[in-house]
């Protein structure tokens, strides 16, 4: 259960980066660029650590997967991006995807 922990951390330090990335502006801003390799390293890290338990394919699933889910989340909160019903369509089959690969993993 200890590696859901750290998945479901990786894949929040992850999109956190991702949002510093944004606000780098191109790396041309240092806070968030600094931040941004920072996080990126840290949710890396807790991914190597998470793949002591799990499968690397359902694993990476996961956390890119929930990571490009949520990312769609930030940008349309606070980076004012449009959610049209493609991209929550687009979003809903990604998560899909997780689920299917989670329930066909071998026990």
């Amino acid at each position: 259960m200890h590696h859901w922990v750290l998945l479901a951390t990786a894949v929040l330090v992850e999109v956190a980066g991702t949002s510093m990335l944004k606000l780098s502006d191109g790396f041309s801003r240092l806070g968030p660029t600094v931040g941004t390799l920072v996080l990126y390293a840290l949710s890396f890290y807790l991914l190597a650590l998470v793949l002591r338990s799990l499968d690397v394919g359902v694993a990476y699933a996961i956390w890119s997967g929930l990571g490009t889910a949520l990312v769609v989340l930030v940008g349309v909160i606070f980076f004012g991006e449009e959610l049209t019903a493609a991209r929550a369509a687009s979003v809903a089959l990604i998560i899909l995807g997780i689920v299917g690969l989670q329930w066909t993993q071998p026990a």
